[in-house]
């Protein structure tokens, strides 16, 4: 009875060994990529070719698989201290998007493509935002994220990586340079506040003389619009009317006043002739 219990214990045990090695050699064995997955097999070390989605079988012990994921990744990069090149000093942060298209580079080429291009990002950002001045990082945005998209596509490009874009979030100043930025764009308000209103004046004179030499072309105009004026003043109704009178027909009546009160002309005297005292 007792070897009988031993024998069955026995059992057991290889029973249970066995359905480990098999798990040990099953799980080594066979592999499922998803769609969004790629695997880079090795043999005995050397890189074979890249394989999936969907089942890959290794041959254990001798092969192995790397993992590589192909959805693009979003990497919040932290807040970097930049002096712009007027020496402002500001924090600024950023947002990466990139994917792998190339596994068999992404693996082998860097030995971890996923903090490489993290830090390679931090140190573009630093470099690229201190060529600019304060203004420019403020006012183009947009076209220094392309700069650094384009630098960093240049140089991730040889790991398989792709960048999809890069976005500078927020750039943080000091108080007193936030007061600095708004005395200039208030000053910068006034100033176009004075040019739109000299221009507006300018346009004004230049209309009033266009006016003037078209109305000065017609002498029918002028009386037209003496009477368009007093219809104008007719319409609202006041007391007093003052009726402007054209030029030529005062010019005679100032011409015949003069007349009337100039002086008579002095009478000349014969030569040979002299005034007795």
């Amino acid at each position: 009875m007792t070897f009988a219990l031993q024998d069955f214990v026995t059992t057991i045990l290889v029973v249970i060994v066995i359905f480990i090695v098999l798990s040990v050699l099953v799980r080594a064995t066979v592999k499922i990529l998803r769609e969004y997955e790629r695997g880079v097999i090795f043999t005995l070390g050397r890189f074979q070719t890249v394989k999936g989605p969907g089942l890959i079988v290794l041959i254990p012990f001798v092969q192995e698989m790397v993992r590589v994921d192909l959805r693009i990744q979003v990497i919040e990069i932290p807040a970097q201290d930049v002096i712009s090149r007027d020496n402002v000093s500001m924090k600024v942060d950023a947002v990466l998007y990139f994917n792998v298209v190339d596994p068999e580079h992404a693996i082998i080429k860097v030995q971890h493509y996923l903090p490489a291009t993290v830090m390679l990002a931090q140190t573009t950002l630093r470099a690229v935002l201190g060529q600019h001045p304060l203004d420019e990082m403020l006012s183009e945005r947009k076209k220094l994220s392309l700069d650094l998209q384009v630098i960093l596509e240049g140089q991730t490009e040889v790991w398989g990586i792709k960048i999809s874009n890069v976005e500078i979030r927020t750039g943080e100043l000091t108080d007193n340079m936030i007061r600095a930025i708004a005395k200039q764009a208030e000053a910068e308000r006034d100033r176009r506040a004075k040019i739109i209103h000299a221009e507006a004046e300018f346009q004004a004179a230049q209309t009033l003389v266009d006016a003037a030499t078209i109305i000065a072309s017609v002498p029918a105009a002028m009386q037209l619009r003496y009477l368009q004026t007093l219809t104008e003043i007719g319409a609202e109704q006041n007391s007093t009317v003052i009726f402007p009178m054209p030029l030529d027909v005062i010019k005679p009546l100032l011409a015949l006043l003069e007349t009337k009160t100039a002086p008579p002309p002095a009478i000349a005297l014969p030569v040979g002739i002299h005034a007795i005292p």
